[in-house]
């Protein structure tokens, strides 16, 4: 079944709990014989009636209520109507049997303690999951920001990431505190945070926080309409704000990528679940003409989201799942609509996830993260139960897809996918892989292409040719990650120093990091014994990286890296190893590489040769799984000084075994010299010689 998207132009309702057809009937009943005093319809934000459409189906009582003056009876009908709403679902929740998990609870009870507010990955107390308090003689401090934090913290600060999680224990608890904490909270915001008059701002009145507020907040209107304390008063005011915050998003459309998939999303939401609003079908069109528009523009031929990064890939997919639940959760109303198909390049993209995912997915008893940590990906984020939630969205999205299938099930149904290599040439992605189960083995190697200069604020890092390889549930060779965002304003050091190339699994000029990262594919193919990608990149102006990866039995890697060009100096390759103490991981320098000695008999061994002189030198690395947490690892550089008219050139193996102590290796090239037109090798492993080569 294939699902699609709608443009939609007129929009529907949802509550739980009344069978009543008729909301003007109840109200009738109701509202009878009001007494509301003067000062009660003068606490109404009467710029309600004028974002509200009174001529909207159910609303006809509030409207002779606004005629006649009684602001506050208007405001209560049209509050009433929407207690009583049955025609519009939001899926994104159920108010059936709501939960609320320990971190809910964590994080609704530290809002209300010294103003505690949640915001990911910043904690004054880690440990405790303790946020940083806001408060300042009294008062909220909302430009607060943690000592050396970076300015992701202001960012997501103004998404206010706190309130639907507590709102979701409201309505486990039915403590009206909880409630009284948004409002007093949203209120003063809304005080220290006016809408600009024109154009955005970086922190809160940004296109991304602007979208996560008014998502969050078709939510938290659902979780505490019902409330006592969700008065006439208070919901006038909300409802003024929220047309506020949509009417923004529409005005300022985001110049494209993540932010702009986000913004379209609240969008479509906001006019899809309020209707009743006379710019609802602004909303809703406009969102779903964005959502329709950038399917194709943001996911590249080969499937994989354009800004190279799988945390924003994977998300993007679950925006578009999002939304086209939301259309088939509201069918019945929006049947006579034009159909658009989108189905063809989300399902490209969803199977870019499944390739990418390690075998480590199958381990039942893993915690850890799933996928690799290339570029922007915080990897810490794509946990087992997490990819599992998401595989079962792509079931539903594509449930003829039996590969997909294995996956939402993790092996009970559906179809293996086979080990051949895949390819993803137009973003650079290539993986090698001998199975789908814990003990497998696999690499991925990153050759991005981008246009231009890699931008420091770009979720794409400079470090062409870069890898990792898994095997038997360890990542031997993890991507560096990235530990900060801090794009401007302060020190933006930390986000530099990851984003070094020498700091990634590739070659170098100098230590200097590339200029260009236009990746090329050169082949991919296999043959019965041996699997081969090659690729290149003009990364420097005066030298060419060009990395051979060869997967040789199905078994172990051999690496043929060429530097070409009319460069001078020291072109070296550098490696990052897994974490590990001095007896676990161990640098070889007189034998031009390292080992790893871990009790488990899981380990590698790592051997260079040259066409050259070359030398090792052992460096202190780092290695972030996600922003602000980092641990200490072992690194090494290969070096060779290069003369203007040579190609450097070496040979690396990476040799899986239980001992390292035991293994030889040696290698040599069979063509002499550099050729254009391929590579051929000798490898010598405990006495077994293996012939590679590849043909270009």
């Amino acid at each position: 079944m294939k699902y699609s998207i709608y443009i939609l132009s007129v929009i529907f309702l949802f509550v739980l709990g009344s069978c009543n057809d008729d909301p003007d009937d109840t109200l009738n009943k109701t509202n009878q014989g009001s007494s509301a005093s003067s000062k009660q319809h003068d606490a109404i934000d009467t710029k309600l009636f004028d974002v509200i459409d009174l001529n909207y189906p159910g609303l006809g009582k509030a409207k002779a209520f606004y005629e006649s003056g009684l602001y506050y009876d208007a405001a209560q009908a049209i509050l009433d109507y929407y207690r009583l709403r049955i025609n519009v679902t939001n899926p994104s929740i159920s108010l059936i049997n709501v939960t609320a998990t320990e971190d809910d609870k964590l994080k609704a009870n530290y809002a209300m303690e010294d103003n505690r507010f949640f915001v990911n990955n910043f904690y004054e107390n880690a440990g405790e999951k303790k946020p940083y308090s806001l408060s300042n003689e009294g008062k909220i401090n909302w430009e607060f920001k943690p000592d050396g934090a970076s300015d992701e913290y202001q960012k997501q600060l103004h998404r206010h990431q706190w309130l639907v999680p507590q709102a979701k224990v409201y309505r486990v608890t039915n403590d009206e505190k909880y409630i009284l904490s948004w409002i007093s909270i949203y209120k003063d915001w809304l005080e220290s945070n006016p809408m600009p008059e024109s154009g955005t701002n970086t922190t809160s009145w940004w296109q991304l926080q602007v979208a996560e507020r008014l998502t969050g907040q078709t939510q938290l209107f659902e979780y505490y309409k019902n409330s006592v304390n969700f008065t006439p008063e208070w919901f006038s005011e909300f409802m003024v704000h929220f047309a506020e915050h949509a009417d923004f998003l529409v005005k300022y459309p985001y110049s494209g990528g993540n932010i702009l998939i986000s913004q379209a999303n609240a969008l479509a939401f906001a006019g899809v679940l309020f209707p009743e609003f006379k710019n609802a079908s602004t909303w809703a069109t406009k969102g779903f003409q964005i959502l329709t528009d950038e399917v194709d523009t943001q996911f590249l031929d080969d499937g994989m989201h354009f800004e190279l990064d799988l945390s924003y890939h994977i998300s993007a997919i679950t925006d578009y799942y999002e939304i086209m639940k939301l259309a088939d959760a509201n069918r019945s109303i929006t049947n006579n609509l034009p159909i658009i198909n989108i189905s063809e390049s989300l399902h490209k993209a969803a199977q870019v996830v499944m390739h990418l995912t390690y075998p480590n997915y199958f381990d039942t008893k893993l915690s850890d993260y799933c996928v690799p940590g290339f570029n922007d990906t915080r990897q810490k984020s794509w946990t087992r139960s997490v990819l599992r939630k998401n595989y079962a969205r792509y079931n539903e999205m594509f449930p003829d897809n039996q590969e997909l299938l294995y996956m939402g099930s993790v092996g009970k149904q559906g179809e293996q996918p086979d080990t051949k290599p895949k390819s993803f040439p137009t973003s650079g992605y290539h993986v090698l892989r001998n199975g789908w189960n814990k003990a497998s083995t696999m690499l991925v190697l990153s050759n991005n292409y981008a246009e231009g200069a890699i931008q420091i604020w770009s979720h794409n890092q400079p470090d062409n040719g870069t890898f990792e390889l898994y095997h038997n549930g360890r990542n031997f060779f993890p991507d560096t990650g990235v530990y900060s965002y801090y794009t401007e304003g302060g020190s933006n050091n930390d986000r530099k120093w990851y984003r070094q190339t020498k700091v990634h699994n590739t070659m170098t000029l100098n230590n200097a990091n590339i200029t260009k990262g236009t990746g090329k594919t050169l082949k991919v193919a296999a043959d019965a014994t041996t699997e081969v990608v090659a690729v290149e990149n003009q990364g420097y102006t005066d030298l060419k990286h060009r990395r051979y990866v060869f997967f040789v039995d199905k078994k172990f890697f051999v690496l043929i890296d060429e530097g070409i060009g009319t460069a001078s100096g020291s072109v070296d390759l550098n490696y990052h190893l897994c974490e590990g103490n001095d007896n676990e991981v161990v640098i070889d320098s007189n034998l031009n590489g390292a080992h790893t000695a871990f009790s488990d008999g899981n380990n590698m061994v790592i051997r260079t040769f040259a066409n050259n002189q070359i030398s090792t030198s052992p460096f202190d690395g780092k290695v972030s799984y996600s922003p602000g947490i980092e641990a200490g690892r072992k690194s090494f550089c290969v070096n060779m000084s290069k003369e203007a008219g040579q190609a450097a050139r070496y040979i690396t193996v990476l040799y899986p075994v239980s001992d390292a102590a035991t293994t030889q290796i040696d290698a040599i090239f069979k063509n002499s010299t550099y050729q254009e037109n391929g590579v051929a090798a000798e490898i010598i492993i405990n006495g077994k010689k293996y012939d590679i080569k590849c043909d270009l």
